[in-house]
C-alpha cells in the first residue's frame, strides 16, 4: 500500500555501503523504520539534508504491515526552519527533544496529538526570538515543560493532586500522597521513589504551571535541573526502554 503522510526524523543508522535505516515518527503510521539506499553517496547528499534530527518531512511511502522495514518512495521538507540550527541552545533543546520521542515511543503506535503537537512545539521554538528575559526564562523552562506534555500524550501523565495531606511526589505512584511514617518508610518497597519536601513542591508548581499554560515559577537553575532529572526519571521508571539518556547533559550547561 501506498500513503502519503508527515513524518519527523528521530533516528538514522548506517546499514550497508551506501544506505540508512532511518526511525520516523509518522502522524499516520506511527513510529515507523525506513530503508533508504544511496543516501551516502556523493549523490545522496540532498538527501543526507533531510534526515537530520526532526526535520519536517512529506513522505510517500510504501507501507507493508507485514514487514519491519519499510521504504520511503518520495520525500520533500513539510517545513523549514529559520533560526533554530543557527542557535546553539534552541540546537541543544532540539537534540532534546529528538531523544526524549525516540526513547518513549514504541514502533507503529499510533499517536496523532503527540505529532501534531512535537510540529506545533518546533514552530514555537523557530520563532522564539532569543535575548529578552522572558525568552530566556521560557527556554530554561522548556525542557520541564515539554516532558510534562508529552507523558500527557504518552498517557503516563503525573497527577497533580499536591496538597497539605498528600506534600510527596511517588515517581512509581505518578502522584503526590502524605509522608510515610518512619515505620512504613523502612517496610515499604516504594519509599525510595518519593520526592523530598522542595523537590516535591518545585515538582507541583511545573505541573500547575504547565498544564494551566500559565508562566513557569521562578526556580533557581538548580531546582530547574533537580525538577528536569526527577521528571527524566519518572519517565525511567513508566517507560521500560527509557534509560542512558544524555542530552540533557547539554542542556545543564547551556541553560544557566
Amino acid at each position: 500500500m501506498i500513503l502519503t503522510t508527515q513524518g519527523l526524523v528521530l533516528h538514522t543508522t548506517k546499514y550497508g555501503e551506501t544506505s540508512i535505516i532511518a526511525k520516523v515518527f509518522t502522524r499516520e503510521l506511527g513510529l515507523c523504520s525506513y530503508i533508504i539506499k544511496g543516501i551516502r553517496s556523493s549523490s545522496g547528499r540532498t538527501k543526507q539534508n533531510l534526515m537530520q534530527p526532526l526535520s519536517h518531512l512529506e513522505m510517500t511511502v510504501y507501507n507493508n504491515p507485514k514487514k519491519q522495514l519499510q521504504y520511503i518512495k518520495e520525500m520533500r521538507p513539510a517545513s523549514h526552519y529559520n533560526n533554530i540550527q543557527s542557535d546553539g541552545i534552541k540546537m541543544a533543546l532540539l537534540f532534546f527533544m529528538d531523544e526524549v520521542l525516540y526513547k518513549s515511543l514504541k514502533e507503529e503506535e499510533l499517536n496523532t496529538q503527540l505529532f501534531d503537537y512535537v510540529v506545533d512545539v518546533l514552530n514555537l521554538l523557530d520563532n522564539t526570538e532569543n535575548g529578552s528575559q522572558d525568552a530566556s526564562r521560557e527556554m530554561s523552562s522548556f525542557p520541564i515543560s515539554f516532558l510534562i506534555n508529552t507523558a500527557h500524550h504518552l498517557g503516563i501523565a503525573p497527577m497533580d493532586n499536591y496538597s497539605q495531606r498528600e506534600p510527596l511526589f511517588n515517581l512509581k505512584e505518578g502522584r503526590f500522597q502524605a509522608v510515610p511514617s518512619a515505620y512504613s518508610a523502612a517496610t515499604n518497597p516504594n519509599a525510595d521513589y518519593f520526592l523530598d519536601e522542595p523537590a516535591s513542591s518545585n515538582f507541583h508548581s511545573c505541573l500547575h504551571s504547565t498544564l494551566n499554560n500559565s508562566q513557569m515559577p521562578p526556580l533557581t537553575q538548580k531546582q530547574r535541573s533537580t525538577t528536569l532529572s526527577n521528571l527524566l526519571e519518572y519517565y525511567h521508571v513508566h517507560l521500560t526502554d527509557f534509560r542512558n539518556f544524555t542530552s540533557h547533559e547539554v542542556l545543564h550547561a547551556v541553560l544557566r
